[in-house]
């Protein structure tokens, strides 16, 4: 197999995960949770340890129910310590985000001491296995369960983009805010529980969080911040993944490399252009 056809599997998983966490990255950095995706990451490597505890074998689907109900009870606790804007902000959010990360990564660190292969288990939690993905199942599972929870908040988009962008106006209609909450933090758990084994964490989260910020610096409209965030993603998946081919380097790393550099060319760029729109 060629070099070029090698890379193929990887490009079609980045364009997948772009799709995906690009879009969901702006509901990150509007509601000012910007590590939300590591917490649930580590929430989903706990539970997929703690199933190894009682003997269920990695990968299965076993697994990934136990790494999706740690995953859900992370989205419960994120939605019920969301406060709203008339009751203030005693503790930022970002603070219960950062003590679940650590609670999960310390219990996860006891739990693998106690299983077979639980060190190794960890470092692909961090790495992800990208270079070696499949179409079958990986890639085809990803994609289709991506196109689902597309659907999901296509069908809820002003849901969620109001709680996301204007929670005063969320509030003022009456809606349930933390019902809501728990059903975004419960699809993007889903999203990050797939996400991890395939990327690792730094790579879901350059994917989650920087073309976000590179849609913010250059406008606030909806549909030009989706636009920005999709392209700027898939530009730098791209250019990593060519310069991996190229250099023969590590692709994982290459491509969160990547991502900062595509990141500081947009600062550059709008130092010489308008307010964003």
């Amino acid at each position: 197999m060629s070099g070029l056809q090698l890379m193929i599997p990887p490009f079609v998983a980045c364009m997948v995960l772009v799709a995906m966490l690009s879009y969901l990255g702006l509901h990150v950095i509007a509601r000012e949770v910007i590590f939300v995706d590591l917490s649930l990451a580590q929430m989903a490597a706990l539970g997929g340890l703690s199933a190894l505890l009682i003997h269920v074998e990695a990968d299965s689907t076993w697994a990934y129910v136990f790494a999706l109900f740690a995953t859900a009870v992370g989205a419960l606790l994120f939605a019920l310590t969301r406060t709203s804007p008339r009751e203030g902000r005693r503790v930022p959010q970002e603070a219960f985000i950062g003590i679940v990360y650590v609670v999960a990564s310390a219990a996860a660190v006891l739990v693998a001491n106690k299983v077979p292969g639980g060190g190794e288990a960890i470092e692909k939690t961090l790495t992800g296995s990208i270079l070696w993905v499949t179409f079958k199942p990986t890639i085809i599972k990803l994609a289709v369960v991506y196109a689902a929870l597309g659907l999901f908040h296509y069908a809820l988009r002003h849901r969620f983009l109001t709680i996301s962008f204007h929670p005063e106006e969320a509030e003022r209609l009456g809606w349930r805010i933390k019902w809501w909450d728990f059903l975004f933090y419960l699809s993007f758990g889903v999203v990050i529980t797939l996400a991890v084994p395939v990327a690792g964490v730094l790579m879901v989260f350059s994917f989650l969080v920087v073309p976000a910020v590179i849609a913010f610096l250059f406008t606030r409209d909806m549909k030009r911040l989706a636009y920005i965030s999709w392209g700027s993603g898939a530009l730098a998946s791209v250019l990593g993944l060519w310069l991996s081919l190229a250099g023969d380097l590590p692709t994982g790393p290459l491509i969160v490399c990547m991502y900062g550099m595509v990141l500081m060319g947009a600062i550059v760029l709008r130092k010489y252009m308008p307010a964003p729109a």
